[in-house]
């Protein structure tokens, strides 16, 4: 019975975290910039982009897009394996 119960709420907490971070993750790519910019310029990203390849703010935001696709993989991993 405790078991079952624990079993519900990891669940439930794993869906959770899998949830809150596809929309994170959606929500990162869309700041990335593209060909012809895109909404990480409105946060600074073009600024001196020209000059530097890639700024600050870019490799920032491609950092925690790698972090949050890692945290989504092993998501999907568990939740896979705690629903099998």
């Amino acid at each position: 019975m405790l078991a079952a119960m624990i079993f519900t709420k990891l669940i439930f907490w794993v869906g959770l975290v899998h949830t809150l971070d596809s929309l994170l993750l959606i929500f990162l790519v869309l700041l990335h910039s593209g060909k012809g910019g895109g909404l990480s310029d409105m946060f600074g990203g073009s600024i001196g982009a020209t000059a530097a390849g890639s700024t600050v703010v870019e490799r920032n935001l491609d950092r925690i897009t790698v972090v949050a696709a890692l945290v989504f993989a092993f998501s999907t991993i568990g939740f896979g394996l705690l629903l099998s």
